[in-house]
């Protein structure tokens, strides 16, 4: 970067305290009866409290929409697992969602002695290690699960945070952190604090064995996740002693086999403490009541001394490791070294040094790697943890290429920074661009939440003055500084993992117990619930877009112009849409990818993404099936350098035949890496059952095709793009007129725009009898799909659409995930969507999937076409699901560039107005009769396609042909390549 550039890139961020040193300091202040520390400048205005319990609350108002944004943060998690129980707290997190006393049960008096008795009958099995003896001690666990299965009601959490309109009910366990999350509407506040405080007072862990097996599911998904096999083994050897290398999130097979609900009991006792929890809050709330009821709320928590988690420092690593992994996906390398503790110095320049090396766009494996096409794909960074952090570099070879060879590239740009091999000028870059995505990131509530639980987790809450400094900090780094730490660093003391294709067997799967079914009692209601449900909320109006104000309509030349001003920074985001994509012209995303790798008369590849970084903007060539974009962001002061540099790079780029060579071979890679993506081969079986052979997933250009693809085809894409049709479209600072006078001066159009290639049709299969799409892949569990074609479009269907999507299948309360996951245990993940298209001229589908043991799948093959065929009623999970759909707009707000993303996405659908307008409307009249003949005239009795991925040795043909007629597609059938 040139020295004037980079002084007027500092000068112009300071402007707005982007590269401004903004002091941070702790401060204490007094409101509504409670003391509270703030950090002065903190742009997310949070107030830190700790109530007389120990409880740590950390408020953060935003009052932009009427939501709330909530995180209960537990500073437990795998770490803190017993060595004989590991997997303990995951185990919990599930079991935090199964009520407690007063909800999640009909009658606990009568329900109490079966939970006893399964208790003391699990303890009983942990203890066995007679294979006999163990079936007979299950088989009762089941009969009396199914006892008490007489007086619990499934899901109730799920089916209540519906009911007061909640949009996301989660959880996560991690390393040391379990972190329970919500997303509620701020009418609801009292009904979801008083939800929230009786849920952590007394816990009661029911239906467990059906939850148990849910787990299971998990563990055999993992199983078949190379990416977690490497994970788990580089940790394995990087920390030898710590419990991130020697105990996994899940457990071992051996201990998810063994539980004990006893030691669950007793972590929850010592560690879901008050003075070990922190409730956080970003949203639209006024901080000062909403402390005087979380206190009052919480208060009945009692404090308990807590020993955290210590262990032994590891000792410093004196050699390389390198360890093999085998799987079915493709090959990859991961280089890992250990790090230091959390706000370090130390953690702080590897994180630096993570986007020194790698930063999307000019760090060092970008440009030397990434930008020459030595390897397949590159990146690096730093994940931190508490005690210790890990740096990562990782490759993929591309064709031809070796994993050592991959590995010793990576090493090779190490060695480079150790040199000083990199322009200085990057660590401000590094620092602007950090604070632009920060500066970008704060408006929003979940980005918020979740950074302020990470603080607390990594016991920086008290330190957040620091990390909110830590740009600062980071741009007084010296590049000597770097480099003095790099030597120091990076040393023969890394572990290297290599991704083989190939079998992998050591996999030994968890086995399914027999399991009968427990009741779900869906119609059921505690009576918790019904006087929490009973309590008045003040509404919230919906609010809906009026496109004829909310947009500025104009033109630049022949072009239409779509704006929408921002007024809250100076921030812009300018794209310029065309509609068309792959299908009027399938070299077009070669064409994007291409340039990528072009110089022009006046710059470098490498230049240009030096530039884009310098001056912290973005530039993007997308092509999808139908539009293209061409995106530009960044600072408006910034505007005319970024779109000028833009401009240039498409009416002078030039050949790069060596590039093109490199970029044919990556494609091809690419093509076999894909081949081995499981989540691939099931979305191209899809793609087949619902077109057939010639379909959207395969439209492409053969091998062959890319192999003789011309740098002059792939240039006359690029160089007459702006020659298309297309809309220009601005949120930013500027008026509409300034905008459409700077836009001209910058983007010049032709006096006529050329017509683009017909785009291919494609025709949707007729599901007349039922038929099975089979892949084979080397897994543990087998994947399943349902899919049927259900007619073209219709606006008036959308309000139907979204009830019965709420209600049937589209969530944890659904009746769907409730009947087969939580009474039949035959799924971790499952559900079933009315999937509405996003154009006008395309047709609806009926969507299933249910991913299983593959020794399940008969079973939950038949559960879920029972579901489809039959629709359970549920009055109380109707009224929850239409109250949920309701709330979800009322509280829903569009507003800045997302205002022009919803105005195309209607304008596909054929509609003028804000499409919400109707489903609103439409929702209200709507009853459960309205439900069950939508369900009755679109999905029961029908035929559908059946796509499934599975292993040809775990499932059975004869099994597959009951539900139709079998085809086994090859991976060419299915990819077109």
């Amino acid at each position: 970067m040139k020295k004037n550039l980079l002084s007027l890139l500092c000068l112009l961020l300071a402007g707005h305290g982007l590269m401004a040193q903004t002091v941070y300091q702790w401060k204490s202040a007094s409101s509504g009866g409670y003391t509270y520390r703030y950090v002065s400048n903190d742009p997310t205005k949070s107030r830190f409290y700790t109530l007389g319990n120990g409880l740590t609350v950390i408020l953060s108002e935003n009052t932009k929409e009427p939501s709330i944004q909530y995180r209960m943060a537990v500073r437990a998690g795998s770490n803190t697992d017993p060595r004989t129980a590991t997997g303990l707290a995951h185990y919990l997190e599930h079991l935090l969602f199964k009520g407690t006393d007063r909800f999640g049960t009909m009658d606990y008096a009568k329900e109490k002695p079966l939970l006893d008795k399964i208790e003391g009958l699990y303890e009983k099995y942990h203890a066995t290690t007679d294979p006999a003896k163990r079936k007979e001690i299950y088989a009762e666990i089941d009969k009396t699960s199914g006892e008490a299965s007489n007086y619990s009601i499934a899901n109730e959490y799920d089916k209540m945070m519906k009911s007061i309109g909640g949009q996301i009910t989660n959880a996560h366990t991690w390393y040391e952190e379990t972190v329970y999350e919500e997303d509620f509407p701020s009418n609801a506040t009292d009904k979801f604090l008083a939800l929230q405080a009786e849920r952590f007072r007394a816990p009661v862990f029911r239906i467990f064995h059906t939850e148990l097996e849910a787990v299971y599911e998990e563990k055999n998904r993992g199983l078949d996740n190379d990416s977690w096999k490497i994970s788990e083994k580089l940790n394995a050897l990087l920390y030898p002693t710590h419990n991130y290398g020697q105990q996994t999130t899940i457990g071992t097979i051996e201990h998810l086999k063994n539980p004990s609900l006893v030691e669950i009991r007793k972590f929850y006792n010592k560690y879901y403490v008050p003075n070990n929890m922190a409730l956080v809050l970003s949203g639209d709330f006024k901080s000062d009541e909403m402390i005087k009821k979380i206190d009052a709320d919480f208060s009945y928590m009692k404090s308990r001394p807590i020993v955290p988690y210590a262990p032994a420092p590891e000792k410093p690593l004196l050699k390389i490791q390198t360890a093999d992994i085998y799987g079915p996906s493709a090959e990859v390398v991961r280089i890992g070294y250990r790090g230091y503790a959390e706000n370090t110095r130390q953690s702080m320049l590897l994180d630096l040094i993570g986007s020194i090396l790698s930063n999307e766009k000019a760090g060092l494996l970008d440009i030397n790697l990434n930008k020459k096409q030595r390897v397949l794909n590159s990146g690096a960074g730093y994940q931190q943890m508490k005690d210790y952090g890990t740096f990562i570099l990782l490759a993929q070879p591309k064709q031809g290429q070796t994993l050592e060879e991959a590995k010793q590239l990576l090493l090779e740009q190490v060695g480079l920074l150790k040199k000083g091999r990199f322009d200085e000028s990057l660590i401000k870059a590094t620092v602007a661009n950090s604070k632009l995505a920060l500066l970008q990131s704060f408006d929003k509530n979940d980005f918020r939440a979740e950074t302020i639980t990470t603080e607390f987790i990594l016991n920086r809450a008290t330190k957040w003055d620091k990390s909110l400094g830590n740009p600062d900090a980071m741009a007084k780094v010296t590049k000597k500084e770097v480099i003095d730490f790099a030597n120091q660093f990076f040393k023969d003391n890394y572990v290297v993992i290599l991704k083989h294709k190939g079998e992998d067997k050591s996999i030994q799967k968890v086995e399914k117990p027999a399991i009968t079914p427990v009741k779900t009692n869906t119609n059921e209601i505690s009576g918790f619930t019904r006087d929490l449900l009973a309590a008045s909320s003040n509404p919230i109006e919906a609010r809906f877009l009026d496109y004829t104000k909310d947009l500025n309509f104009g033109k630049a030349g022949i072009a239409d112009v779509v704006t929408v001003q921002n007024k809250e920074n100076s921030i812009f985001n300018l794209s310029y849409r065309f509609d068309m994509g792959t299908w009027n012209n399938k070299m077009a995303p070669f064409a994007a990818k291409y340039l990528t790798y072009l110089s022009t008369d006046k710059y470098t590849a490498e230049e240009i993404s030096k530039q884009f970084y310098n001056i912290a903007c973005n530039y993007s060539f997308n092509v999808t099936n139908e539009i293209t974009t061409v995106t530009i962001s960044g600072l408006q002061e910034n505007f005319d350098q970024a779109v000028n540099l833009v401009e240039h790079i498409f009416a002078n780029c030039k050949a790069n035949e060596t590039a093109l060579t490199e970029l044919k071979s990556s494609i091809l890679k690419s093509r076999e890496n894909t081949k081995l993506n499981k989540a691939a081969i099931l979305s191209g079986l899809m793609s087949y059952a619902q077109y057939g052979p010639q379909n959207p997933l395969n439209f492409a250009l053969t091998n062959d095709e890319v192999k003789q693809m011309t740098s002059a085809q792939l240039l006359d894409i690029i160089h007459h793009l702006k020659n298309y049709k297309h809309s220009i479209n601005y949120y930013g600072p500027e008026t509409l007129d300034v905008f459409t006078k700077n836009i001209e001066k910058v983007h010049t159009l032709p006096a006529a725009f050329t017509e683009a290639a017909p785009a291919q049709k494609f025709t949707y299969t007729s599901n007349t009898d039922n038929q099975v799409y089979f892949a084979n892949y080397d897994m543990v569990q087998s994947e399943i799909r349902w899919i049927r074609n259900n007619g073209v479009y219709d606006p008036t269907q959308a309000a139907k659409i979204t009830l019965f999507n709420s209600y049937f299948g589209g969530g944890m309360g659904s009746i769907v995930f409730q009947t087969i996951r939580e009474s039949k245990a035959l799924a971790y993940s499952t559900f079933a969507i009315y999937s509405t298209p996003d154009k006008k001229t395309k047709d609806y589908a009926m969507v299933a999937y249910v991913g299983s043991q593959a020794d399940k799948m008969t079973d939950a093959v038949g559960a879920m076409n029972e579901l489809l065929n039959v629709l359970p009623e549920s009055d109380k999970n109707f009224e929850s699901s239409r109250y949920s759909a309701l709330n979800a707009i009322e509280t829903s707000r569009v507003t800045k560039d997302d205002i022009i993303t919803h105005y195309y996405a209607d304008k596909r659908l054929g509609l003028d107005h804000d499409s919400r307008i109707d489903e609103y409307n439409g929702l209200k009249p709507l009853t459960f009769a309205d439900i069950k003949a939508f369900h009755a005239e679109k999905v029961a009795n029908k035929p559908y396609s059946y796509c499934i991925v599975a292993s040809d040795k775990k499932v059975k043909t004869e099994e597959m042909q009951k539900f139709g007629k079998l085809n086994t597609l090859s991976l060419e059938q299915i990819f077109g390549y």
